[in-house]
This record gives structure tokens, C-alpha cells and sequence, in this order.
């Protein structure tokens, strides 16, 4: 289905919410208005082929309609390895249930209708988070990225993709007048973008490149760095040491 959730005019717009309106549209939502989602779902299998390991747990937090846990098994070579998928919206979880099922597969997927941070992370190889932690408390950042990594295995990886925010004014200026173009040429009207961004104004709060670096060091990763970027969306790769 088309999103047209922004098309008219709302008298009153309340928080954005991930309702049963926002998962009816979510694929032509995401495809529209994050610039390179397809390419990080290709790295998110890419790297899952290389770094999932023999009897182990792989994480998909805020998995929405399941794209990642989608494509993490598709890509899955060793055995024993099952997936544990998480979201808090009851509307994202049972669309979930119908995408995943609809596809055979030896390697089970686990979907839980949950808060990621009262989740435990345990025997994790790979956990992905895909634009899902800008949505977290940001006081509360911290200490999730620290429970991944300490739920993480030796040699264990941490995909982060998320939407920045840059230091510098001219910069965050241009980028941005570049991803507005992007949802522009995607048929997003003046009125559905202006009226989306109010919505989403105080819920999705974006941190700088140098903020989410800052946060894998604290949380003991011995490697991490950006290794997407489309405009003012990146993501981010964090290996835990052997």
C-alpha cells in the first residue's frame, strides 16, 4: 500500500506512532524516505554470512515487518542459529508473523512483542538494530549498546544503521536539503513532508557520527566504524574483540 498517512491536512498531529496505519504503508514509507535502505539490507546478509556463528543467537531490535531477520537467514550458513526478533508495536509484530511465514525456512525466527532493553541479549554473533535506537530515550543509549556487547560473543558484530545529525550548521543544511530532494522525487508532497517531520519532532532524535563512535568505545568494541552512508543516513559496523 501506498503511504498517504500525511497527504491531508491533520488538524492536530500527536507523536508519530508505529499504529496499524504506519504498518499497513511501511515498506512504501521506508523505500521512500530513507535514501539506500536496500543496499544496507544487502550488508546486514553480507555480513551475516561472514560473521554468524555455529550455535548462536542472531538479534533483530525494532525489527518492524522483519526485513532484516528476513534477509539475516536468507544468508545464515552455519548451523544451529536462530533469530530473535523484537518490537514494542503490536501492529509491526503481527504483520511480522504474516511476512516471515509466508517464507520456509530450517532456521527459526523468534518474534517478540517487547521493550529491546528489557530484552536479554545472550550467545548473540550478530545483532542488528536498523534505525531503531533513535527512537530509544537518549540518556538510555548507553546502556542498551553496553548490554549488546556484553551479550555478545568473542568476534560478535553490532550493525547500527541510523539517521545523523551533523555539527557543522552548513553541512546539516546542505545534507538535509539533499534527503528533502530525495522524498521530493519520491512523490512526497510539501504538505506530507512538513506535516511527517512535525510528527516526528521530539520522537526520533538523531545523534552526531562522533556520538555513536563515542558510544562503541565506551561499550568496550574493539573495532567499529561507518561503513554505509546515503546523505544524512549511515550505518555503523562494531566488532567485539575474539
Amino acid at each position: 500500500m501506498k503511504d498517504t498517512i500525511f497527504s491531508v491536512p491533520h488538524e492536530s498531529l500527536g507523536a508519530f506512532q508505529f499504529d496499524d496505519s504506519v504498518a499497513a504503508v511501511f515498506p512504501d514509507m521506508i523505500q521512500r524516505s530513507v535514501p539506500g535502505y536496500q543496499t544496507i539490507l544487502t550488508g546486514i546478509g553480507e555480513l551475516t554470512e561472514t560473521y554468524a556463528q555455529a550455535n548462536s543467537q542472531l538479534y533483530d531490535l525494532g525489527c518492524s515487518l522483519g526485513a532484516a531477520s528476513l534477509t539475516m537467514r536468507r544468508k545464515i550458513t552455519q548451523p544451529n542459529c536462530k533469530i530473535i526478533a523484537i518490537d514494542n508495536s503490536e501492529s509491526m509484530i503481527k504483520r511480522a508473523y504474516d511476512y516471515i511465514h509466508a517464507y520456509h525456512s530450517d532456521i527459526p525466527i523468534e518474534l517478540h512483542l517487547a521493550d529491546m532493553s528489557d530484552m536479554p541479549i545472550e550467545n548473540a554473533s550478530v545483532v542488528v538494530m536498523n534505525f531503531t535506537l533513535q527512537f530509544i530515550a537518549p540518556e538510555a543509549r548507553q546502556a542498551l549498546i553496553t548490554k549488546i556487547y556484553q551479550g555478545l560473543k568473542p568476534g560478535g558484530i553490532l550493525i547500527l544503521s541510523e539517521k545523523i545529525h551533523f555539527e557543522d550548521a552548513a553541512a546539516q543544511q546542505a545534507i538535509e536539503h539533499l534527503h528533502l530532494q530525495f522524498k521530493r522525487a519520491n512523490g512526497y508532497s510539501e504538505l506530507e513532508i512538513s506535516q511527517k517531520r512535525a510528527s516526528l519532532e521530539n520522537v526520533l532524535i538523531s545523534d552526531t557520527h562522533a556520538q555513536h563512535l563515542a558510544r562503541f568505545k565506551q561499550a568496550g568494541f574493539s573495532s567499529a566504524a561507518q561503513w554505509f552512508q546515503a546523505y544524512n543516513f549511515v550505518s555503523f559496523l562494531a566488532i567485539k574483540g575474539a
